[in-house]
């Protein structure tokens, strides 16, 4: 049995965006909703982002990214009872999900180090799956990502544990630039899903 995803970034408190993206997430019969971080914009906001999907019954996964706190992305997970996965593991079907948030930069950086050990923590609780997705704000270091930005670098613990561990996929956004790429690194499928979305069968 295969899983449908939609898996995007990068809302910046934008709530009419939100809602287009509920709406083909019904549209579309999506089994479940992964959110790449960058939820609001500096944490102005919360209100109309993670509702929309809720409302319309689709389970909903999120790691934060640089403009939010962990705290924030833990008070939108509780506050709709969806799940944050950062440092943590779900799984759906076959498919495990591990995930880290933040980035080496802004209001929720954490160091590199920590990156590749949240990540690992969490893949061990999902690695007897068939199928393995890892899901980051960031893009790793060696990307194509990178050549789209001089302000953001790659990270380093995102790419040690994709060449440790071997996810089948990493979704990754921050890059606005870098929408809707796609490479492999080893064994993984990096895609940057970027604001638009990108809807994904398991």
């Amino acid at each position: 049995m295969t899983l449908k995803i939609l898996a995007f970034g990068d809302l910046h408190g934008d709530t009419s965006l939100a809602e287009k993206l509920a709406k083909q997430a019904d549209d579309q019969k999506v089994d479940l909703v992964v959110l790449c971080g960058d939820i609001t914009h500096f944490e102005n906001s919360t209100d109309g982002l993670i509702g929309p999907f809720v409302q319309r019954n689709k389970k909903v996964i999120l790691v934060p990214g640089n403009h939010e706190s962990l705290a924030t992305a833990d008070f939108l997970a509780t506050l709709y009872n969806v799940k944050n996965i950062h440092g943590y593991s779900v799984r759906y079907e076959n498919v495990g999900f591990f995930g880290c948030g933040g980035a080496n930069i802004g209001i929720a950086q954490i160091d590199e180090d920590e990156i590749h050990s949240i990540l690992t923590q969490g893949f061990e609780k999902i690695k007897y799956l068939d199928k393995k997705v890892m899901v980051t704000h960031v893009h790793p270091e060696g990307s194509l990502m990178e050549k789209f930005t001089d302000i953001f670098p790659g990270s380093t613990g995102v790419r040690r544990a994709i060449d440790a561990l071997q996810p089948d996929f990493l979704l990754c956004s921050h890059v606005h630039e870098a929408e809707g790429i796609e490479e492999m690194i080893g064994h993984t499928k990096v895609i940057n899903v970027g604001k638009k979305g990108k809807i994904i069968d398991l």
